[in-house]
């Protein structure tokens, strides 16, 4: 398998949005009870809403590719100020999923690689996510990065309130 990154634009926004939407179940629906799920995914993350995100110049997308099959995806924002970077310049990190046949192939490593060459690039001091604390694959890939938990904050799936864990990693001194 060979991985290429490439930044997508508006015209990816229904790629993205199906990947989301699959990605998501793929990753979350064993673990979640069919009633959350379903009303999580016809309510918040809907096509349309994911779509918007696409056109939404605060965010970046990147799209991880082995020839024109789609493997992954990114979504980086500036999003919302934390305290822990004292004012800092920081990127979000607001999701990153692989297809389920891409998993341990190095898709979201070169993701990952996107992300942070994007955030030193725009001079960002930091960078950070969120990541459900049950989550122990994406905890480990994480940490293995460098990234280290500093906070936790409510994620609602439907009716069940979960804990995400947001872990941070300092790019630039």
């Amino acid at each position: 398998m060979t991985v290429t990154i490439r930044m997508a634009g508006p015209q990816d926004a229904a790629l993205i949005a199906d990947m989301s939407r699959r990605t998501f179940y793929d990753s979350f629906a064993e673990s979640n009870t069919k009633e959350d799920m379903d009303l999580f995914m016809n309510e918040v993350f809907t096509r349309e809403e994911l779509k918007k995100e696409v056109y939404d110049p605060s965010n970046i997308f990147f799209l991880a590719f082995d020839g024109e099959q789609p493997l992954g995806y990114v979504r980086m924002r500036e999003g919302e100020e934390q305290d822990v970077f004292g004012g800092e310049p920081a990127f979000e990190i607001a999701r990153i999923y692989n297809e389920k046949t891409a998993i341990g192939k190095g898709v979201g490593s070169a993701l990952m690689q996107a992300c942070i060459d994007t955030a030193l690039a725009q001079g960002k001091k930091w960078i950070w996510l969120g990541v459900w604390e049950k989550n122990d694959r994406a905890i480990a890939f994480y940490s293995k990065w460098g990234f280290e938990k500093y906070d936790t904050h409510d994620f609602i799936l439907g009716k069940d309130v979960q804990t995400d864990w947001l872990m941070k990693k300092q790019l630039l001194s």
